[in-house]
């Protein structure tokens, strides 16, 4: 008996130590399983519908009359060409549009509050209510873009940027709705709640690509991936240096790909998010799954973070060769705490670059000491091949708690060349290390004198 524990023990030990290498075949099924959109053949440019780019002339009626033109035709591109074009309201988007904005184009919108009117239907960190409509919103569509080389300017550091320091009743009152099961029409946000809202929102869409352009300036969260699938993210680029700028956020969504982007926002580049508390815990059956994150740069708070907003899940997320051009405070970010419940497992991190950072690689179950009742499950992490020049704070931090403990987590070919405290690990189990450097490396031992 005691031999076939052994061999048991034995088993999974091996099935574990094989699960560290990064899991190729995996993320090419992933990658695979996208789903590019298509568009018909209709074009329209919208100087010919009479759009001004003279950065003055309110373009929001050229706009959805070209949004329009593409619904009657099944479709087509809109073709945004060399200027400046304001937009006094945000562009809600139909199925198969490809919203071209050409190199030397920039689409800046308004910061007038009033001008994102009517309210509707939108997420804010991880509670679903009314709000404040995003600068650009798809609900329900397929196959819809947002490409080329132009720019998309949020002016988001003016007015929307003073909501930061009035938002606090508004945001509690929707955390207290969430905890409460408020239902949906009670949930009416907008004027007198300061909540912000997303630059680039699609909710409940498939088929989406999203490639070339610049952003910058965005009021609040740049990308919002809300509840949607089939999802390609490619040689896009940032500067949005407002309060809680994250620059793509994946939330209940599936199959995302996100590659060749480089960033500098104000918060996290990549936050991966699955609803926040009662409310998320509700959608376990839609976890935030399948993610691909690839030669990225980094520049901004984190690189990328996995939480905090994560009640329904998050699995199958896999980050590799991306560096950074700049300091980040965290390199690799894992947070929940015991108000979330819901999971973190199957993360893989291979072949990254740090250069200065806070801390290398955190992962805590405890962020902010917040919540009780529902602790999350954080399992089946692996790391493998990182190098970071300099951690000002920690180079590995585990905080599980002692009847949760974070599990089955693989450390492989890590050095971190100075840091001030090397790994703080607490309430963790079959932590696995395998050629870890963290400041000067040991060589062979001096001789006694």
């Amino acid at each position: 008996m005691k031999y076939k524990y052994l061999f048991l023990v034995l088993i999974s030990f091996l099935s574990f130590a094989q699960n560290k290498n990064f899991p190729t075949a995996k993320v090419d099924s992933i990658v695979a399983a996208i789903q590019l959109p298509v568009f018909p053949s209709y074009q329209i440019n919208i100087a010919k519908l009479g759009a001004k780019g003279d950065s003055v002339s309110n373009n929001k009626a050229v706009f959805d009359k070209a949004m329009a033109l593409c619904k009657k035709n099944k479709g087509g591109t809109i073709i945004v060409p060399k200027g400046i074009y304001k937009i006094n309201g945000p562009i809600h988007f139909v199925s198969n549009v490809n919203l071209k904005i050409e190199k030397g184009a920039k689409i800046k919108f308004s910061d007038n509050p009033k001008d994102y009117l009517p309210l509707v239907l939108t997420s804010w960190e991880g509670t679903m209510l009314y709000n404040y409509s995003p600068l650009i919103y798809a609900y329900g569509c397929s196959d819809i873009a947002i490409t080329g080389e132009g720019t998309i300017d949020g002016e988001g550091a003016n007015i929307w940027k003073s909501f930061k320091a009035k938002e606090g009743a508004g945001k509690n009152l929707s955390r207290d709705m969430n905890h409460n099961n408020a239902s949906l029409e009670e949930r009416k946000f907008g004027e007198g709640y300061f909540l912000r809202p997303q630059m680039i929102q699609f909710f409940n869409c498939k088929n989406i690509l999203v490639e070339g352009i610049r952003i910058e300036n965005s009021p609040f969260w740049c990308l919002h991936l809300l509840k949607s699938e089939s999802i390609t993210v490619r040689g896009i680029s940032y500067k949005s240096l407002n309060h809680n700028n994250d620059g793509i956020d994946p939330e209940y969504a599936k199959n995302v790909l996100i590659e060749n982007v480089t960033f500098d926002n104000g918060d996290d580049n990549v936050a991966i998010k699955a609803g926040r508390d009662h409310e998320g815990r509700a959608n376990a059956a839609t976890p935030s799954e399948n993610i691909v994150i690839r030669n990225c740069h980094f520049k901004g708070l984190h690189g990328v973070v996995l939480g905090s907003e994560m009640s329904a899940g998050i699995q199958n997320v896999f980050v590799e060769n991306c560096k950074t051009v700049g300091y980040l405070k965290r390199g690799i970010y894992i947070k929940t705490n015991a108000d979330r419940g819901g999971f973190i497992r199957n993360v893989f991190v291979n072949n990254i670059t740090l250069d200065e950072v806070e801390d290398c690689l955190y992962m805590t179950a405890n962020y902010h000491g917040e919540g009780k009742g529902f602790q999350s499950d954080i399992s089946n992490v692996h790391f493998s091949n990182i190098v970071c020049t300099k951690a000002r704070e920690s180079g590995i931090v585990i905080q599980g708690f002692p009847d949760k403990k974070i599990r089955n987590i693989s450390l492989n070919n890590i050095e971190i060349k100075s840091v001030k405290n090397a790994i703080s690990s607490e309430n963790a189990e079959n932590v696995i290390m395998n050629e870890v450097f963290i400041g000067q490396r040991a060589t062979v031992p001096s001789a006694a004198k």
